[in-house]
């Protein structure tokens, strides 16, 4: 698990609906079995002077995979799976990973395996050429918020 050198900032999570709503109406998606990897180039990640924007992600598991404690293994899972292979996923794009069904695995064996998925998706996406030509959609302004 953690070891405590490296964290999972606000920087590298998506947290709006209009950031998850960008990623899903770009519509690039790989699945392996019952996960599926959205993604999207992130908004300012074309400068080409600049280092790239880190990678973010976002998590959707619905009511449907199982009670809360099955769906909070699955995000620490994941959300750990991402931390740990950071480095080795391709920067400057926004990630939605949508768990359809099962229990999270468990142990090392099962936090290698949802790294390599998600290095793998990454990459898969990424180095496609409908992805790279495709028009990025534009972020929803959020509505203001009243008090």
């Amino acid at each position: 698990m953690s070891d405590g050198g490296e964290r999972f900032p606000k920087a590298c999570r998506l947290l709006r609906p209009s950031e998850f709503d960008r990623v899903y109406r770009f519509r690039r998606s790989a699945a392996e079995g019952a996960r599926v990897l959205y993604a999207c180039p992130r908004q300012g990640s074309s400068a080409v002077c600049a280092p790239p924007l880190p990678a973010r992600l976002g998590l959707s598991v619905s009511r449907r995979i199982g009670n809360a404690v099955v769906r909070n293994a699955w995000k620490r899972r994941l959300r750990e799976a991402f931390r740990v292979a950071r480095r080795q996923i391709p920067a400057g794009h926004d990630y939605l990973v949508v768990v359809r069904s099962g229990a999270a695995p468990g142990g090392a064996d099962g936090a290698a395996k949802i790294e390599g998925m998600l290095v793998a998706l990454a990459a898969r996406i990424v180095s496609r050429p409908a992805y790279r030509d495709a028009d990025v959609p534009p972020a929803f302004p959020t509505k203001p918020r009243h008090r």
